[in-house]
């Protein structure tokens, strides 16, 4: 009993100092947009609530390694590497949806843009979901139907009427 007390103040104790920790500017880690690290030394062009777009001195490959690195503990992660663009896609719950880090450089700067996960891609999907499942059975109800069409005129004509 007094054991399990003892861990109860240990455990209050260390929460409240990594709280207090966590509120000095000093000891901040590094800066983030919902739950993305911003990439050092990154100048903020845009930032509104569901959208941030950064220029970079880095080249294409180091942003990208920095981010590949960052998330690499995230399973439902996507990287794909398109022509024109690295682009990094959040298939879970969390708050943000993509990553955009762009080829072509801007001025010597690489872009890149963090975009907020919305409703309007959350229910595009699931209604390509819905939709793509009554496709598929429907595809199996028509399939079976034209089976089962052949199959009775087959056996019809296998097996004599009685009398």
């Amino acid at each position: 009993m007094i054991e399990r007390i003892e861990m109860k103040k240990k455990a209050f104790l260390m929460g409240t100092f990594w709280l207090f920790i966590a509120m000095i500017p000093g000891f901040a880690i590094a800066e983030d947009f919902l739950g993305v690290p911003l990439i050092p030394g990154a100048k903020t062009v845009l930032k509104t609530k569901k959208r941030i777009e950064m220029l970079s001195p880095l080249q294409h490959d180091k942003v990208a390694e920095f981010y590949k690195k960052a998330f690499k503990n995230l399973k439902d992660i996507r990287i794909r590497d398109w022509p024109e663009s690295t682009y990094i896609e959040d298939d879970s719950n969390n708050p943000w949806h993509s990553v955009t880090i762009s080829k072509k450089q801007h001025q010597g700067m690489t872009s890149i843009v963090i975009v907020k996960d919305n409703w309007t891609w959350i229910m595009g999907t699931l209604i390509l979901r819905f939709i793509g499942v009554f496709v598929v059975l429907l595809c199996l109800f028509a399939g079976m139907s034209i089976y089962g069409a052949i199959l009775f005129r087959t056996t019809k004509k296998a097996i004599p009427a009685k009398k």
